[in-house]
């Protein structure tokens, strides 16, 4: 036999070993507690239909992950969770453009002088929700940690980058990754162009969904929201969305 059949056999029984005693735990207390506090009435877990299909699945997902982490070398770790990340902060983001999500994102938009340092002008349930969430599931799906030693120094420079006052358009690569000429289309009010150029790594995800914008021979040149109420230090930004 090869290595790796015999790495994916032994990765099966350290699975087992480990996932046997979570799932007795969990099933006595959840058998228990269901008993005196059930939702719906019904049969208990141990008579569901379709109880082997979740029994597979409760045993597949780890391993899943294990081997997924193991197999697959960082640097293609590494493009996979770009890719994925950008992708779900594509749609997040959109989502902090509207609805009740607005308030918390405003204060992102609200500086009137986008430079590189206002990169990390980010409300932490905005932050919350739009990166340290994304980053967990994508960690959880298999994701090494260890990928964080290579994504993180490009995105941290990435991002400021993007907000700097700086006319690159990167000629033809604007297609292929996000300038600050994109972004700064962004950050200008609603008919300028603030409600596209979501996107914070690949322009891909705008070209694909209708919201890519970048006019030839044309700069932006205002920025921040139609707000007066926004407070310009961070204790008032930080409180700003729990009063509106």
């Amino acid at each position: 036999m090869s290595s790796l059949p015999l790495e994916v056999v032994q990765m099966l029984g350290e699975t087992i070993a480990k996932v046997v005693p979570i799932t007795i735990v969990l099933a006595l207390v959840f058998s228990v507690l269901t008993h005196f506090w059930a939702c719906n009435p019904g049969t208990p877990w141990w008579r569901k239909r379709e109880l082997v299909t979740d029994i597979c699945y409760w045993f597949f997902v780890p391993l899943f992950a294990r081997v997924f982490r193991i197999e697959l070398p960082l640097w293609l770790q590494a493009m996979l969770f770009l890719v994925a990340s950008d992708f779900m902060l594509y749609w997040l983001h959109r989502m902090f453009h509207g609805g009740g999500f607005w308030k918390y994102h405003a204060i992102h938009h609200s500086s009137e002088d986008v430079d590189w340092i206002s990169a990390a002008r980010f409300h932490p349930v905005n932050l919350f929700l739009g990166t340290i969430m994304v980053d967990v599931i994508l960690l959880m799906a298999g994701i090494s940690p260890n990928i964080m030693l290579w994504v993180g120094p490009f995105t941290t420079f990435h991002s400021a980058f993007v907000h700097a006052n700086l006319n690159w358009t990167l000629g033809p690569f604007k297609y292929l990754l996000a300038t600050p000429v994109f972004h700064r289309w962004h950050h200008t009010s609603l008919e300028e162009g603030g409600n596209t150029n979501f996107a914070g790594t690949f322009p891909l995800w705008d070209i694909l969904f209708g919201t890519f914008r970048m006019p030839e021979n044309k700069l932006p040149d205002n920025y921040g929201v139609d707000d007066a109420a926004i407070p310009s230090e961070l204790g008032g930004q930080l409180a700003y969305p729990f009063r509106h």
